[in-house]
C-alpha cells in the first residue's frame, strides 16, 4: 500500500472498475426488499453547483447504507431539461437550446461521475427527449377526454421580455424573477389542468404524510388553503344580474357596506360603462394590471380602489351598496368579488376610513360598546348580534349558521367551500418545452390530435425569433396539419408549450422502466418500485413541484395506471450551502480566487483592502461561490463529500470553510497513513471474532468503542441522516487507534485491529467511497466493499460498567458516587437519599422533589 494518499489516482480508478462492472445497475427482485432513493433531478445549466454536490452526497450516502443493509437500491439520475432558463441562456450565448440543453448534459453527467455517486446511468432520462413527452402528450388527451384538461381565457402573470406566463411564485415584487423586468396582468386563451377537483383529497392526505418535514406540510396546506363559509348573491342595482362573493363571516353579511371586485373581475369594465366612471375604472385597470397580483404580492401594495359608478343591494339589510374595484381584492380567492364589513374586518375598516364609506357595526363585544365614529381599528372577535334584524341578541357564533340556513331557504346563498388552490396553468408562450397535442380546425375547432400522431416532436432545428419569441407560429411544416376529424389540410396545431412542472411531475415514475415503450411504464416496474422511500431536495418546491407532483399521480392513480397516490413517502428538505461574502469598494463582489488572504484580505484586481459581507447563500450574483471542480482537483471526491456532510446536518445550512475542508483532507490521511502503517501486518491477519471477555483491559476498551461506533453510525444514518455525527464518531475511533503501536504488536491486537480498519472503512464507505474501496481491497478483499455487509455490533459492548453519579441539593454539589450502568432511576434516588453527606444536608427538611438526569446527576429541592 502506497505511504502517500493521492485521491486523483485513487477515485479515477475505482470509478473505471465501477463502470466497468456495471456495479450500480439494478432489476426488479421481488425476492429482495426495494429501496427507491431519489433526488430531485437537475435542470442542466452547465455545471453542478455546490448546493448540487450536497444534495447528491446526501443521496448517495442514503443509497449505498440500504444497500449494504440489504435492499434493492434505485438510484437514478436524468434532467429536467425544458424551459425558459435554457432559452435565456441559449440567447444570450447565441447558441440553440437545444445544443446548449445537450451540451450541458454531457458536461454535468461527467462532473457527477467525478463525485462517483452510485446512479443507475442505464436509467438516465433527458425530459426534452421526444421518447420521454410523447407520454407526457399522451397522458394530456386522456386528461382531456375526462375534462381534466380545459381552455379558457383568464388573466395571466405576462413577461413582455420572456414572451411568456408567469406563476405567482416567479413573480418577485412585481418583476419577473428571470429577468427582472415589470410583470404586468395580461388576458389570454390558456390550457389548464382541472387540479381543484383534488383539493380536498390533496388536503386530507397532507396528515398522512408522516415522513415529510411539518414546515413543508404546513406551506402545503396553506397552498391548496381551504375555507369553509358561505356564497351570497348581491343583486346589482337597476339589473336582474347578481354579484356573487363567497364570505367566510356570513355572519357579519348585516354589517357589509360596499362590495369590492378584483379588477380583474369581468364585470369591472362593464359595470363603469355609461356612467361618469368609466375613465378612472379603466386607467385603475391598467394600472393595477403592472402590480404584482399574488396574495403576498399585495401586501406591499396600499389599498387603494376606484368607484365603478354602480350599487348593489344588501340582500339581508337593503342597504345600497357602492361597487368599488379595489387591488387587494383577488380574482384567484373565492369569486373575485368581496363583502366589506368595514366594522370588523381591518382591511375594510381602512378602506372605508380612506374612502369615506359607512361602518354598521353588528357584533358587540360583551364587555364595551363599538361606537362607529369613535372606533380606531376593526373588532374581529366574537359578542352580541346587534343591527341584524331577526338574530340580534344572539351570539354571533350561533347565529352564523342560522343565518346561512336562512339563505338557502329563501334562494340568497348557499353553504359552500373554497379553496386558495387555483387550476394549473400549463401553457406557455416559449419555444423549448413539450408541444401541447392539440389541433385547430376552422371548421372542428379545438379536436385532439390522433394518439397515432404521437409524439407531436418538437423541431429542433429552428431558430429562435428576436425578442426570444417562439418559432413555432412561422414553421410551417410544424403549423400546418391535418384535421383528425374533417380531414381538413387548413388546420393548424397549438403553439403553446407546455410548463415544465408538467414534466417534473412524474419523471420518478419513468425511472422505473425508461425504455418501455408501450406506455408511460411498466405497470410491474412501476408496482415494485414506487412509491419513492426517500426523496431529497431544496425546500423551494416545497409547494409547486411537490404539490403537482401529487396532483399527477392522483390523476393516474383514478385513470388505473397506478395502484398509490402519494409519490414520495419520506421527503428531506436539506438546508442551502452559504458562504460569506465579499466586495471591494470599486470592483463589487468578488470571486474567492480574486482575492488576496495574508494579514488583511485585498482585492486582487486593485490590492484595496475588501469588506467581509455577511454569511449568505452561495449564489453567482454575489459572487461568494466555490467551484466543486476547483475542490475536485485539489482535495479529490472523497474530501468534498466528507466536509459537505460533517459541516452540518442535513437540513441545516452548511457554512463554507476552507478549514473545514482542509480539515476533512487531513481525516483521510490519517485513515490513510494509519491503514498504511498497519497493513502489512493485519493483510495475514483474520478480524478479531472471540469474546472481549478474553482481552486485556485496553484491547477490551477497544474492542467496545468498535462496536459503540457501530451502534452509533448505524442509528445516527438509519433514524436522522445525521451524517455529521456519524462521522464525529468514527473520528474518535481513529483517534483512539492511534494510540497503539503496531511495534511488537501481539497476534491478538493484530486481529483487533483488522477489525477496527475494516470497520471504519465500512462505516465510512457511504460517505467516501473511493479510498474505503482501495484500503478494503489492500486488506486482501476482491468484491467491491460496496457489496459487503453493514458492519454488526455487539449489544454486550455496548454496557458501561460504571456510571459516576453527581448529587446536588437545591443545586450545590455536595456529593458523588458510582452505580452499575444499568441501575435504574428509583434505585438511583434511594441511593443519593441514603448518602452520609446527604443526609446532613437534608436533616430535619421536607425533600419537595428529586430529578434523576440520564443517570448522570440527581437535584435534592429542599
Amino acid at each position: 500500500m502506497d505511504e502517500h494518499y493521492k485521491p486523483e489516482a485513487v477515485e479515477t480508478r475505482w470509478q473505471t472498475h465501477w463502470m466497468s462492472e456495471e456495479l450500480y445497475k439494478v432489476q426488479e427482485d421481488a425476492s429482495q426488499a426495494k429501496y427507491y432513493l431519489l433526488e430531485m433531478f437537475p435542470y442542466p445549466s452547465g455545471k453542478i453547483h455546490m448546493g448540487h454536490v450536497r444534495n447528491y452526497t446526501i443521496g448517495d450516502v442514503v443509497a449505498r447504507y440500504k444497500h449494504m443493509r440489504g435492499y434493492n437500491v434505485l438510484h437514478p439520475m436524468g434532467w429536467d431539461a425544458f424551459g425558459m432558463p435554457a432559452e435565456n441562456a441559449a440567447i444570450a450565448n447565441k447558441t440553440h437550446p437545444a445544443r446548449w440543453t445537450y451540451d450541458n448534459i454531457d458536461a454535468m453527467r461527467r462532473q457527477l461521475k467525478r463525485m462517483g455517486f452510485s446512479y443507475d446511468w442505464d436509467r438516465e432520462i433527458a425530459t426534452c427527449r421526444p421518447e420521454y413527452y410523447r407520454w407526457e402528450q399522451w397522458l394530456f388527451l386522456k386528461m382531456y377526454e375526462r375534462g381534466m384538461a380545459y381552455r379558457k381565457e383568464s388573466y395571466v402573470n405576462w413577461c413582455e421580455t420572456c414572451q411568456t406566463v408567469l406563476a405567482n411564485e416567479q413573480v418577485e415584487a412585481g418583476m419577473c424573477w428571470r429577468c427582472g423586468k415589470p410583470v404586468r396582468q395580461k388576458k389570454l386563451a390558456q390550457w389548464f389542468f382541472k387540479i381543484t377537483d383534488y383539493a380536498e383529497d390533496l388536503l386530507i392526505h397532507c396528515d398522512q404524510l408522516s415522513g415529510w418535514p411539518d414546515k413543508v406540510v404546513t406551506m402545503q396546506k396553506n397552498w391548496i388553503g381551504k375555507s369553509v363559509g358561505a356564497e351570497i348573491d348581491f343583486p346589482i342595482e337597476n339589473s336582474f344580474r347578481h354579484i356573487s362573493v363567497f364570505t367566510t363571516r356570513p355572519d357579519t353579511i348585516f354589517g357589509a357596506t360596499f362590495i369590492c371586485l378584483a379588477p380583474e373581475h369581468p364585470m369591472v369594465l362593464e359595470l363603469s360603462t355609461n356612467t361618469s366612471q368609466k375613465a378612472e375604472v379603466s386607467a385603475f385597470v391598467d394600472r393595477i394590471s403592472l402590480q404584482d397580483r399574488s396574495a403576498k404580492g399585495i401586501e406591499s401594495y396600499e389599498k387603494e380602489g376606484v368607484f365603478t359608478g354602480a350599487y348593489c343591494v344588501n340582500p339581508m339589510s337593503g342597504y345600497r351598496m357602492p361597487i368599488y374595484t379595489a387591488n387587494f381584492a383577488l380574482m384567484g380567492y373565492g369569486t373575485g368579488a368581496v363583502m366589506s364589513v368595514p366594522a370588523h374586518d381591518q382591511r375594510d375598516f381602512d378602506f372605508a376610513r380612506k374612502y369615506g364609506l359607512d361602518i354598521i357595526v353588528v357584533v358587540q363585544p360583551e364587555s364595551s360598546l363599538l361606537e362607529p365614529s369613535a372606533m380606531t381599528e376593526a373588532y374581529s372577535g366574537e359578542g352580541l348580534m346587534v343591527n341584524s334584524g331577526a338574530f340580534n341578541g344572539q351570539r354571533n357564533t350561533e347565529a352564523l349558521q342560522l343565518i346561512v340556513d336562512y339563505f338557502e331557504a329563501h334562494s340568497l346563498g348557499k353553504r359552500t367551500v373554497s379553496f386558495r388552490l387555483r387550476d394549473w396553468g400549463i401553457s406557455r408562450q416559449r419555444y423549448w418545452g413539450a408541444p401541447i397535442p392539440m389541433i385547430h380546425c376552422d371548421a372542428c375547432g379545438i379536436v385532439p390530435v390522433s394518439e397515432s400522431d404521437l409524439p407531436v416532436v418538437l423541431p429542433e432545428n429552428a431558430d429562435l425569433l428576436d425578442g426570444g419569441h417562439s418559432p413555432l407560429p412561422t414553421l410551417p411544416g410544424f403549423m400546418r396539419t391535418t384535421c383528425p376529424q374533417c380531414g381538413s389540410k387548413t388546420a393548424r396545431r397549438e403553439t403553446d408549450t407546455m410548463d415544465t412542472f408538467v414534466e417534473s411531475s412524474w419523471y420518478f415514475q419513468r425511472y422505473c422502466s425508461p425504455h418501455y415503450h408501450e406506455g408511460m411504464f411498466d405497470p410491474k416496474a412501476v408496482n415494485y418500485w414506487m412509491p419513492v422511500d426517500q426523496y431529497i431536495g431544496g425546500v423551494e418546491h416545497a409547494i409547486l413541484h411537490l404539490l403537482y407532483s401529487r396532483y399527477y399521480t392522483r390523476v393516474l392513480y383514478d385513470m388505473g395506471l397506478v395502484s398509490y397516490k402519494e409519490p414520495f413517502t419520506r421527503l428531506l428538505t436539506q438546508g442551502m450551502v452559504c458562504k460569506e461574502t465579499v466586495q471591494c469598494p470599486t470592483h463589487g463582489f468578488l470571486f474567492p480566487e480574486e482575492v488576496l488572504s495574508g494579514k488583511e484580505r485585498l482585492c486582487k484586481i486593485c490590492h484595496q483592502p475588501v469588506n467581509i459581507g455577511r454569511v449568505e447563500k452561495m449564489s453567482k450574483s454575489k459572487k461568494n461561490v466555490v467551484d466543486p471542480n476547483v475542490l475536485l482537483e485539489k482535495y479529490g471526491a472523497d474530501t468534498t463529500r466528507l466536509f459537505c456532510l460533517f459541516a452540518s446536518p442535513p437540513e441545516r445550512s452548511l457554512e463554507w470553510s476552507e478549514q473545514g475542508v482542509d480539515g476533512s483532507f487531513r481525516f483521510l490521511n490519517r485513515i490513510w497513513r494509519l491503514s498504511a502503517i498497519w497493513m502489512p501486518c493485519v493483510q495475514q491477519s483474520p478480524a478479531f471474532d472471540g469474546s472481549m471477555d478474553s482481552l486485556a483491559p485496553d484491547l477490551r476498551e477497544l474492542y467496545k468503542k468498535i462496536h459503540q461506533t457501530i451502534f452509533k453510525v448505524t442509528s445516527d444514518i438509519e433514524d436522522r441522516f445525521h451524517f455529521n455525527t456519524a462521522i464525529s464518531a468514527v473520528m474518535e475511533l481513529v483517534n483512539m487507534m492511534y494510540g497503539f503501536s503496531v511495534e511488537n504488536a501481539t497476534p491478538e491486537l493484530i486481529r483487533l485491529f483488522r477489525l477496527a480498519i475494516e470497520s471504519v472503512v465500512l462505516l465510512l464507505s457511504p460517505v467516501t467511497p473511493h479510498i474505503t474501496e482501495e484500503i478494503w481491497h489492500e486488506l486482501g478483499y476482491s468484491n467491491s466493499i460496496f457489496m459487503a455487509s453493514w458492519p454488526k455490533y455487539c449489544p454486550d459492548a455496548l454496557v458501561k460498567d460504571m456510571l459516576l453519579v453527581v448529587v446536588q441539593v437545591n443545586g450545590k454539589l455536595r456529593s458523588k458516587f458510582t452505580v452499575a450502568a444499568d441501575t435504574d432511576d428509583d434505585a438511583i434516588k434511594q441511593q443519593a437519599l441514603a448518602d452520609e453527606r446527604i443526609l446532613k444536608c437534608i436533616a430535619g427538611k421536607i425533600v419537595r422533589k428529586i430529578v434523576v438526569v440520564q443517570k448522570k446527576l440527581v437535584n435534592i429541592v429542599i
